[in-house]
């Protein structure tokens, strides 16, 4: 299974971040590796434009579960296919911490991201209190169960396992911990989607860098990775990738 690559660069970047961006557009060429760069709304139309006649894609961090209408502040899924997104990041724990998501706005969201040809990377993970209580498995179990649609396959979706409680905090869990979380979820996709549920990609998500990269990717089950911070910096992303495409 090819790998995926993604950044997400969260509330960061300014125009002069582009730059990044053009630093990457020549190592993306790799047969084994997909590399998708979701910077936020305000530089999509402009990435879009800087990543033609590459291989690099372009992803958004969110989307609205409408097509349209009166939803101020809002973008949707048929707005970002509409300038050449072709990825988008939905349930992210911070999304659902700081506005509230639940499974079912992710569920909507999702539905909306394929009807507009999207791909959606729809992420799930437990707190550090949810694992303490030996409860995280059951609540990714959850979440997915309630956050994929029917009908998804692996040309539609992608799972994002990401920890809450190593989202940015440099803690990373165990192989052991990753490989049983990932081995969970893909039991749940061949549950739910049958034989698609083979081809959908789970990445790993929560401090992955250069350093650590190598490592997880070698992992059971770990199709690529959802990188925070490590994205930003072209160098650094592309130490991450190199990865990917030799594990």
């Amino acid at each position: 299974m090819r790998k995926l690559i993604a950044g997400n660069w969260k509330m960061n970047g300014l125009v002069s971040s582009q730059a990044e961006i053009e630093a990457l557009k020549g190592l993306t060429g790799s047969a084994t590796c997909d590399i998708v760069v979701c910077p936020p709304f305000t530089l999509l139309d402009r990435a879009v434009e800087r990543v033609k006649g590459s291989s690099l894609t372009i992803g958004a961090q969110d989307c609205h579960a409408q097509q349209s209408g009166a939803h101020t502040g809002d973008i949707s899924a048929e707005m970002l296919a509409d300038i050449g997104a072709h990825y988008v990041i939905l349930g992210h724990s911070e999304r659902r911490v700081a506005h509230g998501e639940d499974d079912a706005m992710v569920l909507e969201k999702a539905v909306a991201a394929h009807q507009a040809g999207l791909i959606s990377i729809v992420c799930v993970g437990e707190t550090r209190h949810e694992r303490d209580e030996g409860r995280a498995i059951k609540v990714v179990d959850k979440q997915l169960r309630a956050s994929v649609p029917e009908g998804a396959t692996g040309q539609t979706l992608v799972i994002a396992y990401e920890p809450v409680w190593a989202i940015g905090t440099g803690l990373v869990p165990t192989n052991e911990q990753i490989e049983e979380m990932h081995a969970a979820i893909r039991q749940v996709l061949q549950e739910r989607l049958g034989s698609d549920g083979h081809s959908v990609r789970i990445l790993y998500g929560g401090s992955v860098k250069a350093s650590n990269a190598e490592a997880l990717f070698r992992l059971r089950n770990v199709d690529g990775a959802l990188v925070g911070g490590a994205s930003l910096k072209a160098s650094e992303f592309a130490a991450v990738t190199l990865a990917a495409q030799t594990s």
